[in-house]
C-alpha cells in the first residue's frame, strides 16, 4: 500500500478524473485540483510528495504555479512532473528551467504514468535520506570540531597559564582577564564607535585570545621576572621584550595558520598591549588608532587588574581608585573612547572582578 499523496492540477474535470481514478488503483492518496491558486494553498497546508501539473490553465498557467513552488521554502523540494499536450520542445525546455523534474505528454500511456511517477517518488525518497544523514553528518562534525576546539583552547590557556608561573602574576589573573576583556568588548560594541568592528565573532575570539598577552615572560630571566624593588632601566628595557618575544613565538604559528584569526588576535595583545594612545608607549611607540583594538582593550583590563591585586611592592588599590587612574590616563595611556565604555560600565566591572578574586 503506497502512502504517497500525488498532487494533479488541471483544469479540465475530464483529466482529473483520469489521473485520480489511475492512482488510486495504485493505492496513492490523490489530491486534485482544478487550478493553480487552490492547488498552492491546500499544498501549504499539507504538503504532497509529489505534483502533476498541466500548463494551460486560467488564472495561472502550470509555469506560473512551478515558479511558485520553487521560490517556497517548504514546497521548493516537492517533484513536479509536467503533463500537457504541448509536446514541442520549446515548452519541454521551459517545463525543466522552471524546475520540472520530468513531462509527459498527453495523450499519456497508463503505464508511463505510473512508471514516471514512482521513478521520481523514489528519487525524492532517496534524496531525503541523503538530505537527513548528511544533517546528521553535519552536526556530528560540527560536535567533534567543538570538542577539538574546547580541548586545543584548554591546553593553550594552560600553556599560557603556565608561563604566569614564574611571575607573582598568578591566581586568577587570566580567568580575570578574559572576562573582564569579554565585558568590555560587549559593552563596547553596542555603542555607535565600535559596532561594526566589535562583532561576536571578535569578542569570542578575545576571550580566548586575551591570556596570551604575556606569554613572552617565559624569555625573562628570572633574576629581572622576579625581582621584588624596581627595575634598573636597563632590566626595564629587557623586560619590555617580553611583548616581542611573546609575538614571534606566535608568529611562528601564523606561519603555518595564516588565516587562524585566534592566533592574529593573539600577535596583536601579546606585542602591543603596552602601547599606550598618546604614542609613549612600547615596543612600537605606536599610537592612537594605530595601536590594534584589541591591545587598546587588553591595555585598560590588564591595567585595571594589576592596580585591584596585591604586589610585593603595594597593596591591592580599591576600585574606586583604580577607576580615578583610568580616567586620568584617558588620551594619553588609554583610548578615551574605551575609557568611556569603562564607565559607563564600571560598577560590572568592580562585580566581576570581585567574583574572581584570588583567595
Amino acid at each position: 500500500m503506497n502512502t504517497e499523496t500525488i498532487m494533479i492540477v488541471d483544469d479540465v474535470p475530464e483529466n482529473l478524473q483520469l489521473l485520480s481514478s489511475m492512482l488510486q488503483r495504485k493505492g496513492y492518496n490523490v489530491s486534485a485540483f482544478p487550478g493553480g491558486k487552490m492547488a498552492l494553498a491546500a499544498a501549504s497546508r499539507k504538503r504532497p510528495d509529489l505534483v502533476l501539473l498541466d500548463i494551460n490553465m486560467p488564472e495561472m498557467n502550470g509555469y506560473e504555479v512551478c515558479d511558485v513552488f520553487k521560490t517556497r521554502a517548504n514546497l521548493k523540494d516537492i517533484p513536479i512532473i509536467f503533463i500537457s499536450a504541448l509536446g514541442d520542445a520549446d515548452n519541454k525546455i521551459r517545463a525543466f528551467k522552471c524546475g520540472g523534474v520530468d513531462y509527459i505528454t498527453k495523450p499519456f500511456q497508463t503505464e508511463e504514468v505510473y512508471a514516471r511517477v514512482e521513478t521520481h517518488l523514489q528519487l525524492n525518497s532517496v534524496r531525503n535520506v541523503l538530505r537527513q544523514f548528511n544533517e546528521k553528518l553535519k552536526k556530528r562534525v560540527a560536535q567533534q570540531v567543538e570538542e577539538i576546539n574546547k580541548s586545543q583552547l584548554a591546553m593553550i590557556f594552560a600553556l599560557a597559564k603556565l608561563s604566569h608561573t614564574r611571575d607573582d602574576d598568578t591566581g586568577m589573573h587570566l580567568e580575570r582577564v578574559q572576562h573582564l576583556c569579554k565585558l568590555l568588548s560587549i559593552a563596547m560594541s553596542q555603542t555607535p564607535d565600535f559596532t561594526d568592528a566589535i562583532t561576536p565573532e571578535f569578542i569570542t575570539t578575545i576571550v580566548h585570545a586575551s591570556p596570551l598577552h604575556d606569554l613572552g615572560k617565559v624569555g625573562i630571566q628570572d633574576a629581572i621576572l622576579l625581582k621584588p624593588g624596581g627595575l634598573t632601566d636597563e632590566e626595564f628595557e629587557t623586560m619590555k621584550t617580553h611583548t616581542t618575544i611573546g609575538a614571534a613565538t606566535l608568529e611562528s604559528v601564523q606561519k603555518q595558520y595564516p588565516k587562524n584569526e585566534f592566533v592574529n588576535m593573539g600577535i596583536e595583545i601579546s606585542k602591543s598591549h603596552h602601547e599606550k594612545w598618546d604614542g609613549s608607549g612600547y615596543p612600537s611607540g605606536l599610537s592612537g588608532t594605530d595601536i590594534p583594538l584589541s591591545a587598546r582593550i587588553m591595555a585598560l583590563v590588564d591595567v585595571y587588574d594589576a592596580l585591584r591585586s596585591r604586589r610585593p611592592y603595594k597593596e591591592p588599590f580599591s576600585h574606586e581608585k583604580s577607576k580615578a587612574i583610568i580616567i586620568e590616563s584617558s588620551g594619553k595611556h588609554f583610548d578615551p573612547k574605551i575609557v568611556q565604555t569603562f564607565i559607563n560600565i564600571e560598577q560590572d566591572f568592580e562585580t566581576t572582578h570581585a567574583s574572581l578574586m584570588d583567595e
